[in-house]
């Protein structure tokens, strides 16, 4: 007789117990947050406890960025990182998006400089993509929310 364990493969592998898995993503949680509450600190007004860094390169900071970021592509951390950000202040990265590990080995070279760091999942993709304000070197810009990522008709999704 085959049991469900065997043959479906969501269940081949085990899930942890609770305690392991409880630990695990409160860790994940440590090092990662995400566009909705990135854009809701900033919505709230005032120091938002951290600051943001897009590690890409000039142009594409000039295609899109966020408002309030700071630009500090990923070749000038070691060089500029010390001038630009303080140490006591929490860094959140950037990059493109989902596809891209740009804003992991960002963080990995602060981290090692000595910074607390999380990186932001989605990236500048999915700031976009939901609907927030962007900066162009144009100015201001923002698109439509993209239904498949935020709820259009909701403050927020819930999560």
């Amino acid at each position: 007789m085959t049991t469900a364990t065997t043959t479906n493969p969501v269940l081949r592998v085990a899930p942890a117990p609770a305690a392991e898995a409880a630990a695990y993503f409160r860790a994940s949680l440590a090092f990662h947050t995400d566009v909705s509450d990135v854009a809701a600190a900033f919505a709230a007004g005032g120091d938002p406890g951290f600051v943001l860094v897009d590690i890409r390169s000039t142009e594409s900071w000039d295609q899109g960025h966020i408002p309030g970021a700071v630009h500090l592509p990923t070749a000038l951390i070691a060089e500029q990182a010390g001038r630009l950000l303080d140490r006591d202040v929490p860094v959140v990265t950037y990059c493109w998006g989902p596809g891209c590990n740009g804003a992991t080995r960002a963080a990995l070279a602060l981290a090692e400089l000595g910074y607390r760091v999380k990186e932001m999942l989605g990236g500048f993709e999915y700031w976009v993509r939901e609907g927030f304000t962007h900066e162009t070197w144009e100015g201001a810009a923002r698109r439509a929310a993209d239904p498949l990522t935020v709820p259009v008709d909701a403050a927020d999704c819930g999560c």
